[in-house]
């Protein structure tokens, strides 16, 4: 009889919300700074999941906004975990919204959002390692990584333009 109690790691997780009249801006369509709220809670979530620590966002990059989100869409925010270092995940994030009336879906929004896992002290744990099953996450693996090094790349000359410190 096998009694093993670990627990298991989800990879992915959907939330999804119903687009509200307190979402928009004055334009009439769901407001960026709303999505990237979503964005955010999924990630968080599956952060979580995955990682069974309390997470924190420490990067969200490439975010495309492709279309309009409008009231009464049903928005699906979908977070898998695409790469893991020691304490930190990659998480791809999809959002789509459909018309509830029509059944029609369109993909609005898409990005790659990294969490760092912490401990009560806010000090950095070691995560799960995720290893790519299929093709596709062998794919988004390699993506993940190759946006790591050119955050590396970036952090470094926005360093050497630092000016001295003022008081």
């Amino acid at each position: 009889m096998n009694l093993d109690t670990t627990p298991a790691r989800a990879r992915d997780i959907t939330l999804r919300f119903l687009a509200e009249p307190t979402d928009v801006n004055f334009g009439g369509k769901v407001h960026g700074g709303a999505v990237m709220k979503w964005i955010d809670q999924a990630g968080y979530a599956c952060a979580v999941g995955w990682s069974g620590y309390y997470c924190v966002t420490v990067y969200i990059g490439g975010i495309r906004f492709y279309k309009p989100i409008f009231i009464g869409q049903i928005v699906e925010v979908k977070a898998s975990v695409v790469h893991t270092g020691n304490s930190s995940m990659h998480i791809a994030i999809d959002v789509s919204a459909t018309e509830p009336k029509t059944g029609a879906r369109k993909r609005t929004t898409r990005c790659l959002i990294v969490f760092v896992a912490v401990d009560g002290g806010g000090d950095s744990v070691t995560v799960p390692k995720w290893i790519p099953q299929s093709e596709d996450d062998k794919r988004f693996e390699q993506y993940a990584i190759q946006m790591a090094a050119m955050r590396k790349t970036q952090e470094e000359e926005l360093q050497a333009t630092d000016g001295p410190a003022t008081p």
